[in-house]
């Protein structure tokens, strides 16, 4: 009778998960067929209103020219930003980044609004994508370079879709020196690297493994003669294995997003060169001029003279924004 009873338990579960493995199916079926499907004629015809093109080969030469095996061709979507006065940042990291990398990610290069830097990235699962978001919130012009070719059916990673489409609605760009139909491997990668750590004047570096993609590019970079930028991290944390290390072996260390200005060449001075009331509201403006010194969190929103709920709103928002920090208990610009 156990014997029985084990055997009819057997068969049930395979059934069951038969049931569930037939659910399933169907349910992924129609969620592509009904859903993913019909969305993906919008995604083509808008990925058709910026064709992929061949980059001009004098804009080759000036940002590739002098690494070791140039790219022969490369292929865009989107305008290239060429203007000589733009200063090109590439930006490395782990896909399976920690809140401690998304924070310093997203605070670091939303502090860079405003001065004529481009973020460079692969276009990748983590940090790479951080990095667009970023740069795009903050008003900066994104390139990404993919390990793979452009063409709308082979784009990848095909979560970031959407992501590409703000790049280039936002006057950024995609680039790669593969066909339109080449699918990423695992060669296209590392060799995709190379065109990311050249194109720029300096890397950057937030959370890696020893073993990692980002930690490939920095060494790249490194070759190329370029300036090799590093968050420090926990000593605990696996991810931080590579920013520290490359600290101890001369990276410079990146804090603050001044760090990276002063890195880039940018003269920091005690009046940003950004100007700090152009792109604020009048609210925000008027919390600006009441810091022109530090001042405690009370005494400030007694001066706002507006409700404590609403003063503590402002001041999230302009903190997020990046117009003001919290340290020592004050509150001072950024």
């Amino acid at each position: 009778m156990a014997f029985c009873r084990t055997h009819f338990s057997i068969v049930t579960l395979r059934q069951w998960n038969l049931l569930l493995y037939q659910l399933g199916y169907v349910f992924l079926s129609h969620l592509y067929f009904f859903f993913i499907l019909p969305c993906y004629p919008l995604f083509t015809k808008y990925m058709n209103d910026y064709p992929i093109q061949k980059l001009d080969q004098f804009i080759i030469d000036k940002y590739f020219g002098e690494i070791p095996q140039p790219p022969k061709q490369l292929f865009i979507r989107g305008n290239f930003p060429s203007d000589p006065h733009l200063v090109f940042l590439t930006v490395v990291g782990a896909r399976n980044h920690s809140s401690y990398g998304k924070q310093v990610c997203e605070h670091l290069i939303k502090g860079l609004h405003g001065y004529p830097i481009v973020i460079v990235s692969g276009l990748a699962l983590g940090i790479d994508a951080l990095a667009h978001e970023s740069a795009i919130e903050a008003g900066l012009l994104a390139i990404a370079i993919p390990g793979s070719g452009l063409g709308e059916n082979v784009l990848y990673p095909r979560a970031h879709f959407e992501l590409g489409k703000k790049i280039l609605e936002t006057g950024g760009c995609l680039i790669s020196e593969y066909d339109e139909k080449e699918i990423g491997n695992y060669w296209t990668f590392p060799e995709r690297n190379r065109l990311m750590a050249g194109i720029s004047r300096a890397t950057l570096i937030i959370e890696a493994t020893h073993k990692s993609g980002s930690r490939i590019t920095t060494k790249l970079a490194t070759d190329y003669n370029r300036d090799v930028l590093a968050v420090p991290g926990n000593i605990f944390n696996e991810m931080s294995e590579a920013p520290n290390e490359l600290i101890r072996m001369g990276a410079v260390p990146i804090t603050s997003p001044q760090d990276i200005l002063e890195a880039l060449g940018f003269s920091i001075t005690e009046n940003t060169p950004m100007d700090l009331f152009s792109q604020c509201t009048d609210e925000e403006s008027s919390v600006l001029k009441l810091l022109a010194s530090p001042k405690r969190r009370g005494d400030l929103i007694r001066e706002m003279n507006v409700p404590t709920n609403k003063a503590n709103v402002l001041l999230m928002q302009m903190e997020i924004k990046n117009l003001i920090k919290e340290f020592g208990g004050e509150i001072r610009r950024c």
